[in-house]
């Protein structure tokens, strides 16, 4: 019994590792003074966030799909604790995931918005370490 909670604990260690490299990286190309890459920004921005969510599912043994999509994985979530509203900023970074990557799905990204998606991942990641720690994790 000891071992798997040591294994689900090693799992949720790997997501938060990997989602604050995701902040790491929006965090860095918004501080650029010149050709800032907005869309990289928003994309790890999303990346963060889902990574933070995954992380808090993967600790409650919750199986997810594979989505890039907030506002399920906020939803899974829901049998543990609701973060609908405290989280609705956060859903609308789910149209990060594949439009800011990809030519075809372009859209035109403002600083501002950038900068508010960096906000958005700092929100799911605070909210989830703080409910994590609660529960026992060493974050």
């Amino acid at each position: 019994m000891q071992s798997d909670k040591k294994n689900v604990e090693k799992k949720v260690l790997r997501w938060v590792e990997y989602a604050e490299e995701d902040l790491r990286m929006a965090e860095v190309a918004s501080s650029l003074t010149s050709n800032i890459p907005y869309r990289i920004i928003t994309f790890h921005s999303q990346q963060c966030a889902e990574k933070y969510l995954k992380a808090f599912l993967v600790f409650h043994s919750i199986d997810f799909p594979h989505t890039h999509n907030i506002s399920t994985l906020i939803e899974l979530c829901s049998p543990i604790i609701d973060l609908n509203n405290e989280l609705k900023m956060a859903k609308e970074l789910s149209k990060y995931a594949v439009a800011a990557r990809y030519p075809y799905a372009y859209i035109k990204i403002s600083k501002s918005e950038a900068l508010r998606t960096i906000r958005a991942a700092i929100k799911v990641k605070i909210i989830i370490t703080d409910l994590l720690r609660k529960e026992g994790m060493n974050l």
